[in-house]
């Protein structure tokens, strides 16, 4: 049980703890920050109408598209807001990428790609509600409850988890706490690699559109680039020498499949088998723009391209694959599969 102690005069005095009696007002501060109950997300709505006739606290989504229930107990006993949140889950699980931006603009008055982007400056995932979490939202659950939860977490990889908010008081003034059951982040990842299934050995990349970065000059010259900021140009220190990988481009479909050469370095210290640099041969301007800045600079890392289509021959199946982050691992197995027969690729290493 959470205590709370002011220091005065080298002498421990204890705040009273309060009652969760203003659930209203800790549903609107987590709207308003998801942190609290440890989520990087944005919300889609609260009081969500269900099929089933009952509302949902605040449904929120995830950076990868994933869909968070958030339930307060209000005056339910602990065994019973679990069940609800597990009810609302078998609703959600159904819910369409197109449901959820009916819901999202429903309730927001706004696109949910305007949303996400606002929040997380990037477009938004294709596919939404890949899978789920739940977090219960209360002062406390009895041991009964916890082992429930954990039991479901840690041993099925079932998204579910416990936030603690409790308020205490001294002296007339008021203090918020917060805690988690189990850490928020190791429970999302559980629930998501289950319902991905195991990585194909594969990984994607993106470049955007045509527009926004040709083809031709990453297949002549055997690169792939990123630039505009760490958040893009990091995800390249995910790949390692002799990686395997697929060209995606936005709004077309795959293009390439090769082995990584070389890894993550500045555009203009990359240099070809013949000893000319890349920046002196590829005539794209964002290969040296902001050289001199290492947060904004453009970086590289070397593709051995085995197999490559034009721009005109896209690689593609209603379905595919594809998102928006610039480096990610394809764990879709029908992608992979395809991919491999279209390009003649070696089999995965996972």
């Amino acid at each position: 049980m959470t205590r709370l102690f002011q220091i005065e005069a080298n002498k421990l005095i204890e705040s009273r703890r309060k009652p969760l009696d203003f659930e209203a007002k800790i549903e609107s501060w987590v709207a308003s920050d998801l942190s609290l109950i440890g989520v990087d997300g944005v919300v889609i709505g609260r009081q969500v109408s269900t099929d089933h006739g009952k509302q949902i606290d605040i449904l929120a989504m995830d950076q990868g598209g994933n869909l968070i229930i958030v339930e307060l107990k209000r005056d339910k006993s602990p065994r019973d807001i679990v069940a609800q949140v597990l009810d609302y889950a078998s609703w959600v699980c159904r819910l369409t990428t197109n449901d959820v931006h009916e819901i999202a603009y429903a309730k927001q008055h706004c696109a949910l790609a305007d949303i996400y982007r606002e929040k997380f400056d990037q477009s938004l995932p294709e596919t939404l509600n890949a899978t789920h979490q739940m977090i219960v939202v209360a002062s406390e659950v009895d041991e009964a409850t916890k082992r429930i939860i954990e039991y479901l977490s840690e041993e099925h990889s079932v998204g579910i988890n416990a936030s603690f908010f409790n308020v205490f008081e001294q002296d007339g003034r008021e203090w918020l706490t917060t805690d988690a059951l189990l850490e928020q982040e190791k429970v999302a990842d559980r629930a998501t690699r289950k319902a991905r299934g195991p990585w194909s050995g594969y990984y994607y990349l993106t470049g955007g559109s045509e527009a926004d970065r040709r083809w031709e000059p990453m297949r002549k010259h055997g690169f792939f680039s990123a630039h505009g900021g760490r958040f893009y140009t990091d995800k390249l220190g995910n790949l390692s020498e002799g990686d395997q990988v697929f060209y995606y481009q936005k709004g077309n479909g795959y293009l390439g499949y090769g082995i990584v050469t070389h890894e993550k370095m500045p555009a203009d210290q990359f240099v070809l088998e013949d000893g000319r640099k890349l920046v002196d041969v590829a005539e794209e301007d964002y290969l040296k723009a902001n050289a001199d800045d290492a947060d904004l600079a453009c970086y590289v890392v070397g593709i051995d391209w085995k197999k490559t289509f034009p721009v005109s021959e896209p690689q593609s199946f209603n379905g595919i694959f594809a998102n928006q982050n610039v480096v990610c691992k394809i764990y879709q197995q029908e992608t992979a599969d395809f991919l491999a027969e279209k390009f003649g690729a070696e089999k995965g290493k996972s």
